[in-house]
């Protein structure tokens, strides 16, 4: 146990003291009309699949191992099916409204037809059910526990900078769409 609590120790050492040069790598800086997000919103649940697979590897928990294996590919595959399918319906929708995914372009329009209008962040909603998914299928204990320092850094890197830019550039459109339909939660 010693070992492992060192290792942990060791690797969050390095993770903060290596902080300022992730951050300058990774920070998105594009055109001057788009949001400056913190990091690139795909690497959020990448890094912490990443994370969780080496955590678990050095400290396993085996929480989720003790559940069937039937049982947890039938709901981990259920839960990150759904999220591909929510995930992939925003992204087409971003797609018909003639709008850029990638945040280091310039928003062209409010998507707010299809799962935005249930929505305000499908993809990202999407991503972390095919995360939280992924978790359970394969018994990444660890997983499941980054999803809340996970979900804080995409809220606070990511969707409130784009969420502060949606409103310079879009006005009272944007508020009013921001008012009627839940940021992560689904509108029924």
């Amino acid at each position: 146990m010693g070992h492992r609590l060192f290792l942990l120790c060791l690797t969050a050492g390095g993770l903060l003291a290596m902080r300022g040069a992730v951050q300058s790598l990774l920070k998105i800086k594009g055109s001057p009309d788009a949001p400056e997000v913190l990091l690139f919103p795909p690497l959020i649940p990448l890094l912490t699949l990443l994370a969780g697979a080496l955590l678990g590897r050095w400290l396993p928990q085996r929480l989720l191992a003790r559940f069937g294996l039937g049982w947890r590919l039938g709901i981990g595959g259920l839960t990150a099916l759904a999220g591909i399918v929510i995930a992939g319906d925003g992204a087409r929708t971003l797609a018909r409204a003639g709008t850029n995914i990638n945040p280091s372009r310039p928003t062209l329009a409010v998507a707010t037809e299809g799962v935005f209008a249930r929505t305000r962040n499908p993809l990202y909603f999407g991503g972390g059910l095919v995360l939280t998914g992924l978790a359970i299928g394969l018994a990444l204990d660890w997983v499941l526990l980054l999803l809340l320092p996970s979900f804080l850094l995409l809220h606070y890197g990511v969707v409130l900078p784009e969420e502060r830019y949606l409103e310079r550039k879009f006005g009272d459109l944007y508020r009013r769409y921001k008012a009627s339909v839940p940021r992560y939660g689904w509108r029924a």
